[in-house]
């Protein structure tokens, strides 16, 4: 089935948001050859190839149900995402033609460079790095030093942050990921991390941190971070809660203003030779849109324009 963007959002933004109040009218297209929004079809033939972090796989596919008038499970097939290093080099390879996804470490950076590739990136939805304890620890913020102090190895006991006399076990996510990219980008800076205690203080996916620090023998020693979108999409106040920093409390407000003090984005990526009026230009113009970011801030991410009802 093909729909027409101006129909999906005459419709309420299409199948996947059919309870929302219609949004506003599509704003004028922007002055390049890109096409309004109302003359473009997007079809399973010519819909881009899309890849990025696993955070991003609900909008990949919000994107591709509304987009093509399918449901979920129907374009699954479309977003089998790469996670966040892989998606960089698949577009510089020629393996997909946009990325909805975290930034990228250096590596992604220099396999880039080296092949002479240059990029179109816009930030489509605020981000951060949220830090986040078992709900009986009684330390409820953190200095961004103190965490780059943990995360060092400088800091080891609780007591030392105002907490219990308790040796802090701090979880680490692995190199290559978004969340770990964040982390040593906007955290650590040139502060090395220090070597985990052990491999099993290095957990692979955005789940195994959460339930890891959950499970921590009953005690409220454990520590861990992981990226906004996923504590608060997976229930972060089950056991678990999250810290401030410097005193602000993470919220969807608090990130888009900065005034919570860790910044990063999920970003719409391409080619920067790629045409204005291609599929791929066409999506990445529209996810830029009032009404692209009515579906960002509708699939819980924090849009970067605020959401109009």
């Amino acid at each position: 089935m093909k729909r027409t963007l101006s129909l999906l959002l005459a419709a309420g933004l299409g199948v996947s948001l059919c309870a929302c109040k219609a949004p506003a009218e599509p704003s004028a297209p922007p002055a390049a050859a890109t096409p309004a929004p109302s003359q473009y079809v997007f079809t399973r033939e010519n819909f881009p190839r899309l890849d990025g972090s696993t955070a991003t796989v609900p909008l990949g596919q919000a994107v591709a149900a509304v987009l093509l008038g399918e449901s979920r499970e129907e374009v699954d097939d479309l977003i089998q995402f790469n996670k966040t290093s892989r998606a960089y080099y698949n577009l510089v390879d020629g393996e997909a033609d946009l990325l909805i996804v975290a930034e990228g470490g250096e590596d992604s950076y220099s396999y880039r460079d080296e092949r002479g590739m240059s990029w179109r990136m816009e930030p489509v939805a605020a981000e951060t790095l949220v830090f986040f304890v078992n709900a009986d620890n009684p330390v409820d913020n953190l200095t961004l030093d103190q965490v780059r102090d943990i995360y060092s190895g400088k800091l080891t006991n609780w007591s030392q942050v105002g907490g219990s006399d308790a040796p802090i076990q701090a979880y680490q996510r692995p190199a290559g990921g978004g969340s770990q990219a964040i982390m040593e980008k906007e955290v650590m800076g040139d502060t090395p991390m220090m070597e985990p205690y052990n491999t099993d203080y290095v957990v692979s996916s955005m789940e195994g941190i959460i339930q890891a620090v959950r499970a921590w023998d009953d005690q409220p020693d454990a520590m861990g971070y992981t990226v906004y979108y996923y504590a608060t999409d997976m229930g972060m106040a089950d056991g678990l809660k999250l810290l401030s920093i410097d005193g602000v409390a993470p919220t969807d407000e608090t990130i888009r203003d900065g005034s919570y003090p860790i910044h990063t984005a999920y970003y719409a990526v391409m080619d920067s030779e790629t045409p204005a009026d291609s599929p791929a230009g066409v999506l990445f113009d529209w996810l830029l849109s009032q009404e692209g970011q009515n579906l960002v801030a509708h699939e819980g991410y924090v849009s970067v324009k605020e959401p109009t009802q």
